[in-house]
């Protein structure tokens, strides 16, 4: 079987997805701490099936940890779990240092403790993957070259800085000790299952209830776009190809500026549910920028498509066709996110930017 941290959320709950939609695939132990962006309701079909169970907790607890590893002796550990949102780390980063660089370093301790015990064969099979970001890379200019596995450091937000943290100590626990590590360090995904503070989900959601789709500073950021299930069939394809003590870039070659992604989403709403009056177009509202928000994102995917074969599927254009459609087909699970607290969040955030010329 497989333990997977931070499964109940939105990139861990899709692999959960992806992962029994392949044939032989194992059990899976789900240890997610279920904060405002993790969801049962993700994973719930699978939970049921009794392959999958789901244990509350924190990563940080290394007593639980060790009695999973003890209980449950994983071939693998997959970490997705991190807090993952920068503009709530500029609002309060003190979680994000917890959760992705203490909380990794108690995992990496309490699973080397566990590999050093395996007998030889175990040993060797063994892994333990970790699922970064391409923010700890920095920002790019228009004419540089994408993020390549050699790309300096260059974090510049709490968020980014605490997951180069997280991606440090992975590395370190490698040369040190020997564990079996993998690293990968995607683009930004978008898909089914998006907590909707983030930009996809929320102008999808905001432009069906009527209410002004936010864009930071002129719109003209470049993100490079990965559908969340291109990026599961990556990973599961690394954890069995990928080569111990490397990372491997995956992104999604769509390179595409924050105002293309909203009109591209108005478009497609225009196309499955049109407005009563007026295109979605006509709710696009430019706010203030947030601090030190980084230009341009984008991976090259060299080593990943020539060392495991791996490649994206899905066109941004495709990608965002399946999203939309997902999130008007899913009215329960929308439902069941947007709290109180998930309300506060978005005054605190947006209300409070007021809009710009």
């Amino acid at each position: 079987m497989i333990l997977i941290t931070g499964a109940a959320g939105f990139i861990g709950g899709n692999f959960v997805h992806h992962w029994f939609s392949r044939s032989g695939a194992e059990p899976v132990v789900v240890l997610d701490k279920l904060t405002y962006a993790g969801n049962p309701l993700t994973i719930a079909e699978h939970l049921q099936s009794g392959r999958c169970e789901l244990v509350q907790g924190d990563i940080c607890d290394r007593e639980l940890v060790r009695k999973l590893l003890a209980t449950h002796k994983p071939r693998a550990l997959l970490h997705f779990a991190a807090e993952s949102h920068v503009d709530r780390s500029i609002h309060g980063p003190g979680e994000f240092i917890q959760t992705n660089m203490v909380g990794t370093f108690s995992l990496l301790e309490e699973v080397r403790t566990y590999w050093t015990a395996l007998a030889a064969a175990e040993k060797a099979a063994f892994r333990f993957l970790h699922v970064s970001t391409d923010e700890v890379y920095g920002s790019l200019s228009d004419s540089d070259p994408a993020f390549s596995e050699t790309t300096a450091y260059a974090p510049n937000s709490p968020y980014s800085a605490s997951k180069a943290g997280s991606d440090h100590l992975v590395r370190a626990y490698h040369h040190t000790y020997g564990l079996p590590t993998l690293t990968t360090n995607c683009s930004n995904n978008y898909g089914p299952y998006h907590f909707p503070e983030k930009l996809i989900p929320l102008i999808i959601l905001n432009a069906l209830d009527g209410k002004p789709l936010p864009v930071y500073g002129d719109g003209l950021n470049i993100r490079d776009w990965l559908y969340v299930r291109d990026h599961c069939e990556a990973i599961c394809q690394v954890l069995a190809k990928g080569r111990c003590g490397e990372v491997y870039n995956v992104g999604g070659k769509n390179e595409v500026r924050n105002i293309d992604v909203v009109t591209t989403i108005c478009r497609k709403l225009d196309e499955l549910r049109p407005r009563s009056a007026g295109r979605y177009e006509d709710l696009i509202t430019y706010v203030t920028d947030r601090p030190g928000h980084d230009r341009r994102y984008a991976i090259d995917p060299t080593k990943i498509e020539a060392e495991i074969g791996w490649s994206p599927a899905e066109t941004f254009e495709s990608g965002v066709a399946k999203t939309v459609q997902w999130y008007l087909s899913n009215p329960a699970w929308i439902t069941s996110v947007r709290s109180g607290a998930y309300r506060d969040w978005i005054s605190t955030n947006y209300q409070q930017r007021g809009a710009v010329a």
